[in-house]
């Protein structure tokens, strides 16, 4: 018996270590970082072979973004072969925290933070074994070197190593995140830097445009590699992510123009200041004015260099992105309805998607609910146990960025925004009736007075209402699974004018909907009482799109297999206008109005008002 169980043991150790490198190269459709096979990287140095960078010092002038220009050689050259560029620069063995007490590190334990292939530009490379290559860096607290291999990305051989790259101050605050506060005069700024408070003391410096600034100090956060759920954000994928920190500015005056720059105080008195930014403060609630609101989902970030590019993914985001910055003085405020960079476990990729989006964000509000990519892990709580957050589980996305909920780690919050109360559910925990989220979801709706702001909007992720996805088909609904049967009634309850999701990666618009039956028949001219909610899926922020099912179900009414986004534009209590944009163009293809009275809310409709008896 003694002799069966220490036979059990170490087939139980034999298991945990299969699972353990299984789990470091298990890939992600959606991360093209996934596909490096960095753990198996061999040594293969040539002293004849070489790599060059410069500038070796960026930043000079104060930026966070710049370029760097590689000259490199192989006299072995290869199709596959392809550059690693890595953060930080010593990226040895030596670098890497320890999963388990029975394997043995990895010569190279970090993945690069990006890749490109060394004839990308230089499509002599095979026959000379000589390139060059512009690759665009963006201050991430560290240096940066960059690494030759050969052997392609799944049997990577180390040819030769770079000298290293830095910004001239790696600690700077950057990427500054406007959000909400908990109440509709208060305005969150969070931002990223290398300062911990034993180095420096970090505030928001700020005020009206021509008028007094004043000081608001900012708490600080971050995380350490013990807090990921898995592989490969415990393992090849972490990387340090600074210190996040987060100022409320508050008592502001509704649509008064305000100015804040970044600070932070080190303890010998110098100041390190960002540039200067600036923000529109928010309508009161109920008030009229012009209200003009940005929603989409599963934006992801893309490469301006065009490195990390695989399997065409996320062609659209950088296009998303620019028309939203393009548009900027005509948008208030913008919702980012889950998947927001798609990290799936390589943390690098927040920095780069917090820079991406910094010119939207740092001007409006930028609102974001949470997805599978942000969330979902094996017995961590989330309502479905896939390995699509890739060991975060919610951690960085909650860190990131704020947003006004009572518990950051449930993510579901409201926002008051003028004319407008936006409930934004997270599809990624109980919603069904009965759980915690779906009393938060009928305080949300029941608690707005529509005499005020008659424009109610429901957004979550994970489509719980309607969509003419492929893969919902194919499992027998057009929904997901258990999405809409509790919900329904609470949408048609409090007259929900709008329902929008993410997830599915196209665009879809339904007729006004309640139990599967379109309760008004016009499609872009709609006055009086909608009878049902108008459902959308705008999930074609820039993730590989999705495609339909070969079904046309009565209550589409509108498709669009492209990227694209959505804006909803509130001109006062009875005018609203919705416009669907397509990230290519930033023209309007699909459209409608909604022309109303208060009493036309207050209109009974099927279930939306107390059960009459002839008593009563």
């Amino acid at each position: 018996m003694m002799m069966s169980g220490m036979g059990n043991s170490r087939v139980l150790i034999f298991s945990l270590l299969v699972l353990a490198t299984f789990q470091q190269v298990v890939s992600d459709e959606h991360q093209p970082l996934s596909k490096v096979a960095i753990h198996k990287t061999t040594l293969a140095l040539d002293e004849r072979a070489y790599i060059k960078a410069t500038p070796s010092v960026l930043g000079l002038k104060g930026q966070n973004t710049e370029w760097v220009t590689l000259q490199y050689s192989n006299p072995k050259p290869t199709i596959d072969d392809w550059i690693g560029v890595f953060s930080p620069a010593n990226f040895n063995a030596s670098t890497c925290p320890a999963e388990n007490i029975w394997v043995n590190p990895p010569f190279l334990c970090s993945a690069p933070i990006k890749y490109q292939y060394a004839n990308f530009s230089s499509h002599g490379y095979k026959n000379t074994g000589k390139g060059s290559l512009k690759l665009q860096l963006i201050n991430q607290r560290s240096d940066f070197s960059f690494a030759l291999f050969t052997g392609g990305l799944t049997n990577p051989k180390l040819v030769a190593v770079s000298n290293k790259v830095s910004f001239i101050n790696p600690n700077a605050p950057v990427y500054p995140r406007l959000a909400q506060g908990k109440t509709w005069d208060e305005i969150t700024v969070t931002w990223t830097s290398g300062y911990g408070i034993s180095d420096a003391e970090p505030f928001v410096e700020w005020g009206p445009k021509g008028g007094n600034l004043v000081k608001s100090p900012a708490g600080t956060l971050t995380f350490d590699h013990n807090t990921m759920c898995g592989a490969p954000a415990r393992t090849v994928g972490w990387r340090d992510p600074g210190y996040i920190h987060t100022s409320f500015l508050k008592e502001l005056w509704p649509n008064q123009e305000y100015k804040y720059k970044l600070g932070h105080r080190l303890f010998n008195g110098t100041i390190i200041w960002s540039q200067e930014y600036q923000f529109k403060a928010s309508p009161f609630p109920g008030q009229n004015s012009l209200q003009r609101v940005v929603i989409f989902g599963d934006l992801g970030k893309a490469e301006a260099d065009g490195s990390n590019e695989y399997n065409n993914f996320q062609p659209g985001s950088l296009n998303t992105t620019k028309q939203i910055v393009q548009d900027l003085k005509d948008i208030d405020i913008v919702f980012h309805i889950g998947d927001l960079c798609y990290a799936s476990g390589y943390l690098s990729q927040w920095d780069q998607f917090t820079a991406q989006i910094e010119p939207i964000a740092s001007t409006v509000p930028y609102m974001t609910a949470s997805g599978n990519h942000e969330r979902d892990w094996p017995d961590t709580g989330s309502f479905y146990g896939t390995l699509d957050s890739g060991g975060e589980c919610g951690v960085p996305a909650q860190t990131t960025f704020y947003v006004p909920a009572e518990n950051r780690e449930k993510f579901w919050y409201s926002v008051d925004y003028g004319m407008f109360r936006f409930c934004i559910a997270n599809t990624e925990l109980d919603w069904r009736k009965g759980s915690e989220q779906y009393k938060f979801i009928e305080n949300c709706l029941a608690t707005v007075d529509r005499q005020k702001q008659p424009w109610l909007i429901f957004l979550a992720h994970r489509v719980l209402g309607y969509s003419s996805a492929g893969f919902y088909a194919a499992e027998g609904s057009f929904e997901e699974p258990m999405g809409r049967e509790d919900l329904q009634y609470l949408w048609q309850k409090y007259k929900v004018d709008i329902a929008m999701y993410g997830h599915v990666h196209n665009y879809e618009r339904t007729c006004p909907v309640y139990q599967n039956i379109c309760t008004n028949k016009e499609k872009n001219n709609y006055k009086g009482s909608l009878d049902g909610t108008i459902h959308v899926v705008v999930g074609g922020g820039g993730a590989s799109l999705a495609e339909f099912a070969p079904i046309n179900t009565t209550w589409s009414i509108f498709k669009d297999h492209d990227f694209g986004f959505v804006k909803l534009t509130a001109f006062d209590h009875s005018n609203f206008l919705f416009e669907y944009k397509k990230s290519s163009d930033g023209q309007v293809y699909d459209s409608f109005r909604i022309s109303r009275e208060y009493r036309d809310i207050l209109a009974c409709t099927v279930d939306s008002c107390p059960a009459t008896t002839l008593a009563s």
